[in-house]
């Protein structure tokens, strides 16, 4: 499948859902519907809506339309049939699929009602992004659009509405979460504990492979090449030119170094081999591994005292899935992404400040030094994994599909009071799904939702 194909799919299903959305129509102008304007909206369902459809529910000033629920429904089957997975029966997944979307809603119009506005700039921003994941110009995106029969200016204004809910979602979730001294408290003494039972180490390696089911005579070249290294390193040489000079990993640049990391996220082998050395000294002897002979240094060991944190500064490239593109089409974009960058067709830092939709894009994505707990635990764990100027895979966030890059690491002792608030941060990302899931709640609790039944 090519990569026009690939886009013109995406964009077909953007142009889809931009068509149901556009079909939403308002209840009322102001506030809650009165009695009197309930019962014309009642009285005029056929005429408010395309033919054949009719309103599912009314919730504050939006209306939910059948055909938005069959195009929902559809969209899960399409889903779940490339996955594999199993839908529940087709009345208890219409039944979901209708109070998804008046979830939706409720947000969206307490969006509208709070205030907030997208400035034109941002969404300008935005519909670039929509075109360049498309493989189009906004020009072309627009001709697209007119095409199809989308009106553009509601195609702004459905887009538009998805950055508002985003942005007054973390507006009004964060101070929703309490954190007590005591949780603080624990969180640190756990931390304390870790690092004691689990030693951060820092080691460079040089590694020369050996490839699966090698003949004997070359396992034994591959040997002797390892022994030269190490009789070079011993003999005064220093270890990162050799390093450079020999090693087959991707450490090899940054003289071998692998960057600090629990004892428990290293080999085995590695951990029993720099048992006993101090900073600075080379294991004696070769170390064999499946991936072939190891030429070993340790660099540092944290064992605990006072607190130290594994800083990193990693840069990311971030996709936010919309109505108009969908989570598994945003990872098939990151995808595509890595690929090319990987293969050195686009530069990290490019694709980045072209089609990131996160505020590190003018900067390639850059993130600075972050502590642990600073980034949300999804992200965090996965760039956690990276070795240094690793790319990882698709990631899926709350705010969306990334693709990360570890640039550096660096252990760091934190005083107290930052340790306090690294802790509290920690914590919070911890709480924000409890806190949300309260917050819709509560909204929904508060919000005027009329079910209607299907006309007969």
């Amino acid at each position: 499948m090519t990569d026009r194909t690939v886009s013109h799919r995406l964009l077909a299903s953007a142009l889809a859902l931009a068509m149901a959305a556009g079909a939403h129509l308002s209840a009322s102008a102001q506030g809650r519907p009165t009695a009197t304007e309930r019962a014309a909206a009642r009285a005029t369902d056929r005429s408010a809506t395309r033919p054949g459809d009719y309103i599912v529910a009314v919730v504050n000033q939006e209306l939910v339309t059948a055909v938005e629920v069959e195009m929902r429904m559809r969209r899960l089957a399409e889903d779940a049939a490339r996955s594999g997975q199993r839908l529940p029966p087709a009345d208890a997944l219409r039944k979901q699929v209708v109070e998804d979307l008046i979830e939706e809603r409720v947000i969206l119009t307490f969006s509208r009602e709070s205030g907030g506005k997208i400035d034109e700039v941002e969404l300008n921003r935005a519909m670039q992004a929509v075109a360049a994941q498309n493989q189009l110009t906004t020009d072309q995106l627009r001709d697209r659009l007119k095409k199809e029969g989308i009106d553009y200016a509601r195609f702004r204004s459905n887009l538009s509405d998805q950055l508002l809910v985003e942005r007054t979602r973390e507006r009004e979730v964060y101070p929703r979460i309490r954190i007590t001294d005591a949780e603080i408290d624990r969180l640190i003494d756990q931390q304390r504990g870790n690092a004691a039972a689990d030693p951060v180490i820092n080691v460079a390696q040089i590694l020369v492979t050996v490839p699966e089911g090698a003949a004997e005579s070359v396992v034994a070249e591959r040997r002797a090449r390892a022994e030269g290294a190490l009789a070079r390193v011993r003999g005064g040489a220093a270890f990162a030119d050799v390093a450079r000079e020999v090693s087959e990993d991707g450490n090899r640049q940054q003289g071998g170094e692998i960057g600090p990391r629990p004892g428990s996220r290293l080999p085995d082998l590695f951990v029993a081999a720099v048992k006993t050395l101090k900073p600075g000294e080379v294991a004696p002897a070769l170390v064999r591994s499946g991936a072939g002979f190891h030429v070993l240094r340790l660099l540092s060991r944290d064992d605990g005292g006072p607190l130290r944190v594994t800083q990193t500064r990693a840069r990311h490239i971030l996709i936010r899935p919309t109505e108009q593109l969908r989570v598994e089409q945003a990872q098939a974009l990151v995808a595509e992404y890595r690929r090319r960058i990987e293969s050195g067709a686009r530069k990290f830092e490019d694709v980045a400040r072209s089609f990131s939709e996160d505020g590190s894009a003018a900067q390639g994505g850059d993130l600075g030094w972050t502590s642990p707990g600073t980034l949300v635990p999804e992200f965090e764990e996965a760039m956690n994994r990276l070795p240094i100027d690793g790319l990882s895979p698709p990631v899926t966030s709350r705010f969306g599909v990334h693709l990360i890059q570890v640039l550096e690491r660096r252990q760091i002792e934190v005083d107290p009071k930052q340790a306090r608030e690294q802790a509290r941060a920690a914590l919070r990302e911890q709480k924000f799904e409890g806190a949300y899931a309260d917050w819709v709640r509560d909204l929904r609790g508060r919000a005027y939702v009329e079910l209607r039944e299907p006309p007969l």
